[in-house]
């Protein structure tokens, strides 16, 4: 596996722009990248980062290519599955449906390029509560809904994203699907993720816009790869996070 990235430190230094054939020729294409602060009139932002994934699996010869999306994608929700309608509430969940739906136009016409659509739920440390989680000196605000609990998301380690994307490049091409829901088995309270790492909680009532669930079903993954078992307890997603800061 080749990392590559626009700074330093990685196997391949490239940048959008810069000349595609000097890109070494693989099998597949993992594209890590995405714009989340989007703007509520730039929608087509992901998209256009897709394409741009596109020309670079072509210029390298892959056979496939993986769109990293979101469960951002359907809205708020429980157990969420991939034919489940997609009704983003957030701009940036807008534009990665865009995203989807440039790509699903491909999925159609490559006849040389496959291409699948990870729609990853939360990753630990690089989600909206990896701020906090970060900083050692203050408290975390959450919301607190109507029932009197916080937000619940699926989430996933980093440490198992990196084998689950191992192991989908190992696949055949007739078992990968179009579209995958990417998340542990069961989803996780962001209270007891704070609470894991140390942190004190400050409640706050919940704004008609704030999200309580948005809880991905994971059934089809499992059945995919049914050799990988996932991280799916608050003290072990921090302990995963924290040993990955640490060893930066």
């Amino acid at each position: 596996m080749i990392f590559q990235s626009r700074g330093p430190g990685a196997d391949l230094r490239w940048s959008p722009g810069d000349d595609l054939m000097a890109l070494p020729r693989c099998d597949a294409v993992l594209a890590l990248w995405g714009e989340t602060s989007v703007a509520a009139d730039d929608a087509d932002a992901n998209a256009q980062l897709a394409q741009i994934s596109r020309q670079v699996a072509q210029a390298c010869g892959a056979g496939r290519v993986f769109h990293m999306s979101s469960a951002a994608v359907y809205g708020p929700g429980q157990a969420l599955r991939e034919d489940d309608p997609a009704q983003p509430a957030n701009p940036y969940g807008h534009s990665k449906l865009a995203m989807e739906k440039r790509v699903a136009g491909w999925q159609t016409t490559d006849a040389e390029l496959r291409h699948c659509l990870l729609r990853v739920a939360n990753v630990v440390g690089a989600d909206s509560l990896a701020p906090a989680l970060r900083d050692m000196a203050g408290p975390a605000t959450l919301d607190r809904f109507a029932d009197g609990a916080g937000p619940r998301r699926s989430y996933l380690a980093a440490s198992d994203l990196l084998r689950l994307l191992a192991a989908l490049m190992d696949l055949p091409d007739a078992r990968l699907p179009g579209v995958l829901n990417v998340a542990a088995p069961r989803p996780v309270e962001m209270e007891a993720l704070l609470q894991a790492a140390g942190k004190r909680v400050i409640w706050r009532p919940a704004p008609p816009t704030a999200l309580q669930d948005v809880t991905l079903d994971a059934g089809a993954l499992q059945k995919l790869v049914p050799g990988l078992a996932f991280l799916n307890n608050a003290n072990d997603l921090i302990r995963d996070w924290t040993d990955l800061e640490a060893a930066q």
